[in-house]
């Protein structure tokens, strides 16, 4: 793999290296964040940051604890800054001050009389409460941040108590803690090295496989420490040794070269989870106890594909060796292993592979040799297998190559010299594609070549054309020169094509009858033979400006690179010779310039000489056109390092290491190819139809008019021809001519990407109202696309019924959707009522259709109800039948009934009488419905009064969780005695008899109120709360509702998602079958997040960036507001500005 960083090298690197590396948090705490902490703490003061978190932690539980941690922490940040001259610090210590002055007053001792020993009989009450048993029953995060809090109160103990006093159960406490904090280690996402309760993801069996294979460290010779004698009676100069100890792999990779803890602590999981990922897609997880030896020679030819086509390239042996009877999966592991950790702590030497792969080379080989051989080849000394410090990879390897970097970055002046007065990651990289990087040696050799640059920084003033000072090494093959003439150079094809077209066109139509046809005649298929004259000059023009923007690179090429760009220009320029010479010769009367050559031809008056030369010429281009069609062997020719072929190859193209063999399949080659001959037949076919044949005649004539008084005769005195009239009536249209393929261009792709993207779904949902009408298939497209389904799910899908599986489409459907437009919300794309009208509810299973999403109904039950109201029939059948011929409509009308009878039967679910007569009123609908007998039963006319109660009785549902409870219970049951009255009075023709009935099962004669006792209560719950919601949109959302949302952002998501379902995609496996998830990490600066004061800074027009905003999307402005001032947000008062 190439390096991809181009000449992208304006941000330099930074200065120093010596910082040890250490490993990013990633693992979410339950203390507050470390910018919560430092809105409070002056960044200057940051590390003591988590004694003021601590302290806030233990407020609640002892508030005397709290204050004397504040105190000490006020004592570090005097010490830390005794004048105060940092920022924000003054301002830092008043508050405090003033804090701890009102806290020693209010707080009381709550476990002793005295300071040291509140603090020491509290830390052993932590102790015991939180860690000494909490490893086995607290989750690794929990541990985390309580071994946080006793590490910061133990160091707040060593201050208020005296050494003398600090007894040993409290230092066994401290070392316990002190132990325990190394189990409890920031992670990425494997907590490899924690105890007691284990998380689900250290159980799995393709990550105890991974770390069981990892941990064969069997036969590995252990590194040996020497250590310094530590008595300094001890008079002897000879250190001490001894073994060090390994967990795995990396630990013995990282004790042999000096790789850094935190690298290998991150390339251990990052290993872990690649070996687990590639083996469970190919194991049956029956029997899971080791990894297949095929998934790490698996993860080894990805690795090292690179490397392999690396060491082909500069014909140099490998240094991956598998000796016999060797522990071959331990030993690919040990490589893998290696080839990370280089990565890991690479640093910018990322950006150039090849450097990485010499690295590699020769660390292999160390490794080698400390495993079998232990004697070096070259030098004949032994391997050592002595341990190295934390950081000797990175300043004996990393450090001396980034120096070359680094300064390279000083003499870009950021950006601003000369691209061939600095040399960028690619020059520097190019270094590693020939076989005298081999002198650098190893351990490198500071004296070597590549580190060879600028002894010093060009001064800021210099000029960016002056020439930098200090011996330094020169660009490599590539030195930009700016001009025009790479219009030509970079499409010389291209340029070459539509001339030699153009000029047998005119040729053509020059001839007598002006036809295409006229091409098979002798004269005129003669004279078109003379475009490859034209193609010799022009190749001659290319082979000159070849050598002449490349002579700055010159100093940096090889001599076979040198020698090849002389040799097309030595041949282009015979060939320009040879082949008016030969054209001459063929001719029967020459004249003028055609004469002159004809002369030197002398004896090779032989018509056919011209056409052998055209023959010879265009061999090259013939071979060229079969391998164009045959890329599999043109792939091979290019990728090969044999040395024929690279000396075949050598006139083609130079010897690069990158960009060889990078062509596409036959296949999709030919429709290439294809459209490409279509475009240029038509673009030609109009060129000569319309553009050059309809000028031929007027030219002609205007060229055979007589001049007798020509007016410009100071320009063009002894002129004969109207030529500057020709060459006016030709310009317009030779411009064109150039210019009309971007034309074509433009008509022939959108033509075929119309084809393309209607074969490939693509685009079929572009509007939201396209959206509405295929929603209903939007479900089953998500099931079928990104739901995996094995062939025994399949067999399963077949045998549920129709409905079913539409409601198992539509609920695993809903997650996604809901969770996609919660998103939203939270980015105030869209408004609260907007995202009720989105959510698909989660609780489908309450009725018995198909439950859509608000907008999907809007206007359908009040629809309906006039539908009702003015039907004028007697039979059922009729407006049924106009009901169910929408479908929406009809399951907005099953979903209200069905959803209010919950509802109310939900408010007298203890209550029998009242139940009953809900029970027999819904009876009578149903049977009603049964024997077709339902506008005989019921008056349609009462509806719309029934309509106006049951939508201010949801109101105030929805509304009785934020007023007093009587008081809406009160309301309530006038609303729900309205209903029943208008239902049991206006609109059944029976009513009155359900409610005799009742009145007779109850045994009760006197008439009383019913529906008086109601279960509030109700509409505490979220899932209750929601059913009302839905309702109240059901019954009040008009056609408005259709354009729903109104952001436009919020509308390209939505339809995006939607379209995306119904493209021509692979079926989704599952998680465990998929690829590892990839990090990308930003490489530049980006500002992603504005401070108060960034926000509100004026511009020099007095505009801040906050007012621009707000007058740009106001929409999104006010969903923030509303999101903001919403209590359910749980924002604090603080957070509540506007």
């Amino acid at each position: 793999m190439a390096s991809s960083s181009g000449t992208k090298f304006n941000q330099e690197p930074p200065r120093s290296l010596s910082r040890r590396m250490t490993r990013m948090p990633t693992r979410v705490l339950d203390l507050p964040t470390e910018e919560e902490a430092l809105d409070s703490v002056p960044s200057c003061l940051a590390s003591i940051a988590p004694i003021f978190r601590v302290a806030n932690e233990i407020e609640k539980e002892n508030p005397r604890v709290a204050y004397l941690c504040r105190f000490h922490g006020f004592e570090k940040a005097h010490t830390m800054d005794p004048t105060s001259s940092g920022r924000g610090v003054r301002q830092f210590k008043t508050h405090l001050l003033h804090r701890l002055e009102k806290e020693e007053e209010e707080t009381r001792h709550q476990l002793a009389k005295s300071d040291t020993k509140e603090i020491l009989y509290f830390y052993h009450q932590f102790y015991r409460n939180n860690i000494q048993e909490g490893e086995y029953t607290k989750k690794p995060e929990e541990m985390a941040r309580i071994i946080q809090i006793a590490t910061v109160l133990y160091d707040v103990l060593k201050t208020v108590v005296p050494q003398n006093q600090i007894d040993l159960q409290t230092q066994k406490i401290a070392e316990d803690v002190k132990r325990k904090r190394e189990q409890y280690v920031n992670y990425n996402i494997l907590p490899l090295y924690t105890v007691g309760v284990k998380p689900a993801i250290m159980e799995l069996p393709e990550i105890k496989a991974a770390l069981r294979a990892l941990q064969n460290v069997n036969g590995l010779p252990m590194p040996i420490m020497h250590l310094k004698p530590m008595n300094p009676d001890d008079k002897s100069t000879m250190p001490t040794e001894r073994i060090k100890p390994v967990n795995d792999i990396l630990d013995w990779l990282s004790s042999i070269f000096g790789f850094q803890k935190g690298n290998v602590a991150n390339q251990r999981e990052h290993l872990i989870l690649l070996l687990a990922n590639m083996d469970v897609r190919h194991r049956n997880l029956e029997n899971y106890t080791q990894l297949s030896s095929g998934t790490v020679q698996h993860l080894m030819e990805k690795i090292f594909k690179n490397y392999r086509s690396w060491f082909n390239y500069l014909h140099c042996k490998s240094n991956l060796k598998f000796p016999q009877g060797s522990d071959r999966q331990q030993l690919e592991l040990i490589y893998i292993g290696l080839y990370l950790l280089i990565w890991g702590e690479a640093s910018n030497i990322r950006f150039m592979p090849e450097c990485l792969c010499y690295i590699f080379h020769q660390m292999a080989n160390e490794v080698y040799g400390i495993l079998y051989s232990n004697v070096q080849p070259v030098s004949g000394e032994t391997f050592q297998t002595t341990g190295r410090d934390e950081e000797s990879f990175l300043r004996d390897v990393v450090t001396p190559i980034y120096q070359v970097l680094y300064k390279e970055a000083k003499r870009n002046k950021n950006g601003q010299a000369s691209h061939s007065r600095w040399r960028n990651y690619d020059d520097l990289n190019e270094y590693f594609w020939s076989d005298k990087c081999f002198r650098l040696g190893w351990p490198m050799d500071p004296k070597a070549d590549f580190f060879r640059h600028s002894d010093g920084i060009p001064p800021a003033n210099e000029r960016t054309s002056q020439a930098a000072g200090g011996r330094r090494k020169p660009k490599t093959n590539f030195v930009e020169v700016r001009t025009f003439w790479h219009l030509y150079r970079s499409f010389d094809r291209m340029w070459i094509f539509f001339i030699l077209a153009f000029q047998a066109m005119v040729i053509v139509a020059w001839s007598s009858s002006g036809s295409v046809i006229a091409l098979f005649d002798a004269d005129v298929f003669r004279s078109v033979l003379s475009i490859f004259i034209t193609y010799a000059f022009l190749n001659l023009l290319q082979a000159t400006l070849d050598i002449v923007l490349s002579w700055n690179a010159w100093k940096s090429l090889k001599f076979t690179q040198i020698l090849r760009y002389l040799l097309k220009f030595a041949v282009a320029g015979v060939w320009a010779v040879v082949l008016p010479i030969g054209y001459s010769s063929s001719v029967q009367n020459p004249t003028g310039l055609l004469k002159f050559f004809s002369s030197w031809a002398r004896d090779w008056r032989n018509q056919s000489f011209y056409n052998y030369a055209v023959a010879i010429y265009l061999l090259p281009n013939i071979l060229a056109a079969v391998l164009f069609f045959l890329p599999p062997l043109r792939r091979h020719i290019e990728r090969s390092n044999w040395r024929i072929v690279t000396l075949f190859m050598w006139w083609a193209q130079p010897k690069l290491y990158i960009g060889r063999g990078l062509h596409e399949d036959v296949f999709s080659l030919l429709r290439y190819t294809l459209f490409w001959i279509m475009l240029l037949i038509s673009k030609l076919s109009f060129s000569y139809f319309v553009e050059i044949l309809p000028l031929v005649g007027p030219t002609k004539v205007i060229m055979k008019m007589p001049i007798s008084n020509y007016q410009w005769h100071e320009f063009f005195p002894n002129v004969t021809h109207n030529m500057g009239v020709v060459i006016a009536i030709w310009a317009p249209i030779v411009l064109v001519y150039f210019m009309d393929a971007q034309i074509w261009y433009a008509i022939f792709s959108t033509l075929f990407g119309g084809i393309h993207g209607a074969f490939s779904h693509l685009g079929e949902i572009r509007t939201l109202g396209m959206l509405r009408s295929r929603f209903e298939s939007v479900p089953s497209a998500f099931s079928n696309r990104l739901m995996p389904s094995p062939n025994k799910d399949a067999k399963e899908k077949r045998q549920l019924a129709d409905e079913a599986l539409e409601r198992k489409n539509i609920a695993d459907f809903s997650y996604v959707w809901n969770e996609f437009i919660n998103s939203m919300r939270l980015e105030d794309l869209i408004s609260n009522r907007d995202k009720d009208l989105l959510l698909v509810p989660s609780s489908s299973n309450d009725v018995s259709v198909v439950q859509w999403p608000p907008f999907l109904l809007a206007s359908k039950i009040p629809i309906a109800l006039d539908m009702a109201k003015d039907f004028t029939g007697k039979a059922d059948d009729d407006l049924f039948r106009k009901i169910k011929s929408d479908d929406y409509m009809y399951s907005a009308v099953i979903e209200c009934y069905e959803t209010l009878r919950d509802i109310i039967l939900a408010f007298w679910m203890m209550q029998r009488i009242r139940c009953k007569i809900v029970k027999q009123i819904c009876s009578e609908v149903d049977n009603s419905i049964q024997q077709e007998k339902f506008l005989t039963y019921f008056r349609m006319s009462g509806l719309p009064f029934l309509s106006e109660r049951l939508e201010k009785f949801l109101k105030l549902l929805q509304l009785a969780e934020d007023e007093n409870v009587e008081n809406s219970m009160r309301q309530i049951i006038n609303v729900l005695q309205d209903i029943m009255e208008i239902i049991t009075q206006d609109v059944m023709v029976n009513g009155h008899q359900i409610l005799e009935a009742a009145h007779y099962i109850d045994g009760q004669n006197k008439k009383e109120q019913r529906f008086q006792k109601i279960n509030i209560y109700l509409t505490q719950d979220t899932a209750w709360r929601e059913k009302v919601v839905r309702l109240h949109l059901l019954l009040t959302v008009k056609e408005s509702a259709i354009n729903v949302p109104q952001n436009l952002e919020a509308r390209r998501r939505i339809t995006f998602f939607a379209n995306s379902l119904f493209m021509n995609m692979p079926r989704a496996p599952k998680v465990r079958d998929m690829l590892s998830f990839s990090v990308l990490t930003p490489y530049y600066k980006e500002d992603v997040l504005y401070s108060d004061e960034e926000l509100n800074k004026e511009n020099e027009d007095g505009i801040s960036t906050l007012f621009y905003l707000q007058k740009i999307y106001p929409d999104e402005w006010t969903n923030f507001q509303d999101r903001i001032k919403d209590p359910k947000s749980g924002y604090s008062d603080k957070d509540k500005w506007s």
